[in-house]
């Protein structure tokens, strides 16, 4: 697919970056579309001649705040439609670890869900101090399948990651940034600068240098992303057709507190 033609990711070069703007509405929430695009771009962005490295942001004032309830609703009335994404939650994963170009994401606000892992799979994050991050799957009925099982622990540690993974809960950038989930939470004024800077410090360094750098760092994380996606995402598949699932998504878009039976 040619740039021009994604609808939900906007695609513009700036000099030798390619800045990649995640733009789909409301909250930027992750629909059919959007996941099919992100399982592309990155591959796509690997071989583009025009650039060397990467900056994802959202539009607005998210990031990237998760599953769109739409969406999540289609899966649940027709259960094959969620089969038929797991590949590409795989390629989207594995598209993020096998870049080689270095990809920063600039973090502008909530990222949750998908969007957790998509900006933790990137290699450097820089937040808006007011941003949240977090992976809120076991709220909404689901396994954290699409990344999250791989990426946080690599970050925070086991007894961290599986605490924010089982309770679902947003951390602000800040907090985010002092245990090492993020490297910079900075205040919403001075976000574009830091982007600016760290742009400027990689590539004032040698193109292969770099790109072999970061793909060496990369290969134990994409050994455990080959160990871990298959299950985890089966496991999601599962957790998709339990009442529990059902009633999430009802409590999320009728406002109320849900009422969980364990099924």
């Amino acid at each position: 697919m040619k740039f021009s033609e994604y609808q939900r990711l906007k695609i513009k070069h700036r000099g030798r970056v390619a800045w990649v703007t995640i733009e789909a509405g409301r909250m930027n929430a992750v629909d059919f579309e959007m996941h099919e695009e992100l399982a592309q771009i990155f591959p796509e962005l690997q071989r583009d001649p025009d650039s060397d490295l990467i900056v994802l942001t959202g539009a607005g004032r998210a990031f990237c705040a998760g599953g769109d309830m739409a969406w999540f609703q289609a899966m649940i009335d027709d259960p094959a439609l969620f089969r038929g994404i797991a590949n590409d939650a795989k390629r989207i994963v594995n598209g993020l670890l096998e870049l080689e170009k270095p990809i920063i994401c600039r973090l502008n606000g909530a990222a949750a869900g998908l969007g957790a892992s998509v900006a933790l799979l990137c290699d450097v994050i820089i937040a808006d101090e007011n941003a949240k991050i977090g992976d809120p799957h076991v709220k909404v009925g689901l396994v954290a399948g699409d990344g999250g099982a791989v990426i946080w622990p690599q970050l925070i540690g086991y007894a961290r990651a599986k605490e924010m993974l089982l309770t679902g809960d947003m951390l602000p950038a800040s907090e985010a940034a002092a245990i090492g989930l993020i490297n910079h939470a900075v205040p919403a004024s001075e976000l574009d600068a830091k982007v600016d800077e760290l742009v400027g410090k990689i590539l004032g360094n040698p193109r292969w240098a770099v790109r072999w750098t970061k793909t060496a760092v990369n290969l134990p994380l994409r050994d455990i992303a080959n160990r871990v996606m298959d299950a985890a995402i089966a496991y999601e598949i599962n957790s998709n057709s339990t009442s529990d699932r059902q009633e999430a998504v009802n409590a999320f878009v009728e406002k109320r507190a849900p009422n969980f039976t364990g099924e």
